[in-house]
């Protein structure tokens, strides 16, 4: 009988300790909460306090302003990749080719002022494509490599005159060549390209236009060798920044079998200038939301907040995906006070 008091009555001091403790963070998250709601409501104060004194009248800021855009869709067939000599020796006993991915590495462009049409400007541009092939040889496996696709492309838009030259602090004036083209093309605008990745369509394998005969052979071979484009010489079709981004050099001979892919590919251009704008400010851009962060006493609770990601188990079906249309849909679950009804 006094065991089961004993232990009884230790159950009740540790019920007693853990109601304490409980009440006590109650009262340290109360006091929390009050210290939060109070500073605030002071915070409320002063940025009603500064909008009508500091932003009282419009105020002028240094932006870019876009001149002209467009956007287009362009479907490149059979375009050729240009690939290592380790896996063309793949592609010379392949039997088919699956272009799996492409993806683009950078856009160079090139901007020039239309001599018929004042304020007019024609903008090249050039896309080099990484494209993840699956080559199959026989009954094994595919193997995968990847290559070098390009793509031109040149549109003309609106990009307004303007004579000025301007010079920035933070400008790299680079090597001597560079800065002899920099200080005469300040005045002309600014080319900006967005793309998405391309959307994979298809590949196939070319047989070589021409063919060698026996003796010679090594002189075709030593042609391919010397007109790699990623060593130097007068053969260079790449630049050196590309071509780091293969293993490898790449062949650009064309008695060799050869790999061509189609691809479609979605881009908008637009010129853009430096501008000095008038606007009307509301205020400074002060974020509002605090950063969510978990403690060392409970790491779980910033997972715990996390909505559960149904859309990558259940991905919507079409047409019952309103949720870019609703703004109540995306803020649904989210923790936070969206005021959706």
């Amino acid at each position: 009988m006094s065991d089961r008091y004993e232990r009884s009555h230790k159950h009740d001091e540790k019920c007693i300790t853990i109601c304490e403790t409980d009440c006590e963070n109650v009262a340290d998250e109360a006091a929390a909460i009050a210290a939060a709601a109070a500073d605030a409501a002071e915070e409320s104060v002063e940025t009603r306090a500064r909008r009508q004194e500091d932003f009282s009248d419009p105020v002028c800021v240094d932006t870019t302003q876009i001149y002209d855009s467009c956007r287009d869709r362009d479907c490149v067939s059979n375009t050729r990749v240009y690939i290592s000599k380790c896996d063309q020796e793949l592609v010379e006993t392949a039997t088919n080719v699956k272009l799996k991915r492409a993806e683009i590495i950078w856009v160079y462009t090139n901007i020039e002022p239309l001599s018929f049409n004042n304020g007019y400007f024609s903008v090249d541009m050039k896309f080099y494509v990484n494209v993840t092939l699956e080559i199959f040889s026989g009954l094994c496996n595919p193997t995968i490599i990847h290559g070098l696709s390009m793509f031109d492309k040149r549109v003309i838009l609106f990009g307004s005159e303007g004579n000025s030259k301007v010079f920035k602090s933070n400008s790299n004036l680079g090597t001597s060549c560079e800065l002899a083209s920099c200080w005469q093309n300040t005045s002309l605008p600014t080319v900006v390209v967005e793309t998405v990745e391309p959307v994979a369509l298809s590949a196939r394998i070319v047989e070589p236009r021409h063919h060698c005969d026996c003796c010679d052979c090594c002189e075709c071979e030593e042609e391919c060798a010397t007109t790699s484009s990623c060593v130097g010489g007068s053969s260079r079709m790449f630049p050196r920044n590309i071509c780091d981004c293969f293993d490898g050099e790449l062949l650009v001979c064309d008695d060799i079998r050869r790999i061509e892919v189609s691809f479609g590919l979605f881009s908008i251009v637009r010129l853009e200038r430096d501008s000095q704008l008038l606007i009307d400010a509301v205020d400074f851009c002060i974020p509002t939301q605090e950063c969510p962060s978990a403690t060392e006493e409970n790491p779980c609770s910033l997972f715990n907040d996390i909505r559960f990601p149904i859309d990558e188990f259940f991905p919507p079906q079409k047409g019952n995906d309103d949720s870019g249309s609703n703004p109540c849909h995306r803020c649904k679950g989210c923790g936070r006070n969206c005021r959706c009804n």
